[in-house]
């Protein structure tokens, strides 16, 4: 007999426990997304209304990405629910281009991955943070066709609201910060000034200058005739001095261009193009304004200020950033000590605690050691402890139960009501699979003891003598054979 077979019997559309992967897991992500929560779920989610950042720590398979998605789900419903006071969702889990990026920039001798996440630094994080989130929100307001990161409704309404400091503001992140490889660097920008309305013309006054300039001392020199002029200095001395107005703003565009691109180092701006763009504001319109050219958190707040500002005139009151999935990067490649080197300048009170912005971090177990080593500088600096720390994603026997069971119900044929122990002989209690659940420790673990479980079971029976209940002795062997499988992988003898 097979599985399909077993399940149809009793009642179960499709094998609930076929994925180990909530990222595509359609039971989880169709049926369970919002009704099946870890028992720490309201600590980790918060108030959408006011934004809080919450440090977890799991092992691999205890639920960090079906979290992440949870969030991400029940934020969209909070945002439809209310309109004009939404959270703006930017998910930090796709860390490879930023890595690489960043890698690119340094000399040879400093590129082995130790080397490179020890340069890591606090303005990186806010850099790749801000990339993300002005990336995604210049892909909604130009409405392109598939746009980067979470979809979020940004009215063309709101956008027409945005005064000329927003507007600028927000061309202004759009220059440094804006990594979509869609369009050119320039065809983009000026796609996203005129859906702003924002008007260039006055930036072009010292270009007119210099050819009211040139044009009166060439016109002067034809009108009377002295030709001798065209070969002495003095003319030329005077079309320079109409012309040093535009050729010190192309300077100064120059070397605001050449430190950002050195200073944002997880960007993909070229110098050139990003000089063109900035030429485009007055003197008056980008003096003393906050860029981030120089390595230092300071103007990166105020440039996370300006972006939260936006935001909140666009209908977001808040921000939420989840972090997820930073074992996986080739440049960490699973390792604690250089998850720790990335991670641990973002543990900062100053970012953590940011008004209006919550950071949800889902970071693997494997760091804890190292909190526990750190000293009293680290933690005045962090402030874990108003950070709504999770120090393990434990699940209890009652709550893998609990799952399992909601699985269960979720895969139901039509008119069909089936149980977790409805497929299981007698001799198996309830108190006794909760135990054996408890063992598992993680959802992972569980699925993939179901999925073996049924496996074993259906290869053991013909389809012409079928056996639709799984034995206590069955039960039991597949347990032990999963538990010792599972302290394999704990000890690193085998893959997970």
């Amino acid at each position: 007999m097979n599985v399909q077979q077993f399940l149809e019997h009793h009642g179960i559309a499709s094998n609930p426990f076929a994925d180990e992967d909530a990222q595509t897991d359609q039971v989880f992500k169709e049926r369970c997304l919002r009704d099946v929560h870890h028992p720490t779920w309201d600590k980790i989610y918060g108030d959408p209304a006011e934004p809080a950042t919450s440090v977890v720590f799991g092992e691999k398979g205890a639920g960090k990405t079906a979290i992440r998605l949870q969030i991400v789900a029940h934020l969209d419903a909070y945002n439809r629910d209310n309109a004009g006071r939404g959270v703006y969702v930017i998910t930090y889990d796709d860390l490879n281009p930023f890595l690489d990026r960043f890698r690119d920039t340094l000399s040879s001798r400093r590129r082995r991955p130790d080397r490179v996440l020890s340069e890591w630094k606090l303005w990186d994080h806010i850099d790749a943070v801000l990339s993300l989130g002005v990336t995604s929100l210049v892909d909604q307001i130009l409405e392109v066709k598939h746009p980067s990161g979470i979809p979020m409704e940004v009215s063309q309404a709101s956008v027409q609201m945005l005064d000329r400091n927003q507007a600028r503001d927000l061309l202004l992140l759009a220059a440094c910060y804006d990594t979509s490889t869609a369009e050119t660097v320039k065809g983009r920008w000026h796609r996203l000034r005129r859906r702003l309305r924002f008007r260039t013309f006055r930036s072009f006054g010292d270009m007119a200058l210099g050819l009211a300039v040139t044009a009166a001392a060439l016109g002067l020199t034809i009108a009377l005739q002295k030709w001798e002029w065209l070969t002495s200095l003095p003319l030329y001395l005077i079309i320079l001095a109409g012309w040093l107005p535009r050729m010190w703003r192309v300077v100064r565009s120059f070397w605001r261009a050449l430190g950002i691109v050195r200073h944002v180092r997880i960007g993909n701006r070229g110098v050139h193009p990003l000089r063109q763009v900035l030429a485009h504001f007055t003197t008056p319109e980008i003096a003393n304004q906050p860029l981030p050219n120089k390595q230092r958190t300071d103007d990166r707040f105020e440039l996370l200020d300006k972006f939260q500002g936006i935001l909140q005139t666009l209908g977001f009151s808040g921000v939420i950033v989840l972090v997820d999935r930073v074992d996986e990067p080739h440049l960490i490649n699973g390792s604690a000590e250089q998850m720790r080197a990335f991670l641990w300048p973002m543990l900062d009170n100053k970012f953590l605690k940011h008004p209006g912005l919550g950071l949800k971090l889902l970071l693997p177990i494997d760091l804890t050691p190292f909190l526990d080593r750190e000293d009293r500088d680290f933690f005045q600096r962090s402030r874990l402890d108003k950070q709504n720390m999770i120090r393990s994603l434990e699940w209890t026997g009652e709550a893998l139960y609990d799952v399992a069971c909601a699985r269960i119900s979720a895969c139901a044929a039509p008119e069909r009501s089936p149980s977790l122990m409805d497929l299981f002989a007698d001799e198996v209690s309830e108190a006794r699979m909760v135990e054996a659940m408890r063992s598992l420790r993680v959802p992972r673990n569980l699925f993939k003891f179901m999925y073996q479980l049924f496996v074993e079971h259906c290869n053991a029976y013909t389809e012409t003598q079928p056996e639709w209940k799984i034995s206590s002795e069955r039960f039991e062997a597949v347990l032990a054979v999963a538990v010792r499988d599972q302290d394999k992988v704990e000890r690193g003898l085998r893959a997970g």
